[in-house]
């Protein structure tokens, strides 16, 4: 689980920081994600099970807020983001 950040923020190009700060959030919600529904698939209690999968549903909203901050910050972000729908539907079909 992330408890520290990966990277040396104090290392990073002042012009990047910002992308790397939103890159940060990203790691740290789906990180939460995996573990909030980890736990859920886990526990015997409905209720419990409930809390979780809202609070993991939370947890991409977040990511998915951070991801928004960065494609506007990143324009190589948002090309190898459309490079990679391509090949996806490439490689499906879809």
């Amino acid at each position: 689980m992330l408890s520290e950040s990966p990277i040396d923020l104090k290392k990073v190009k002042k012009e990047d920081i910002d992308k790397e700060i939103l890159r940060l959030g990203m790691i740290a919600e789906l990180d939460a994600v995996s573990l909030y529904e980890q736990l859920a698939g886990m526990t015997a209690s409905n209720n419990i099970k409930k809390v979780l999968l809202d609070i993991a549903k939370e947890e991409k909203t977040h990511m998915g807020e951070f991801q928004e901050l960065l494609l506007k910050l990143d324009k190589e972000q948002v090309k190898e983001l459309g490079n990679a729908k391509k090949e996806i539907k490439k490689l499906t079909g879809k």
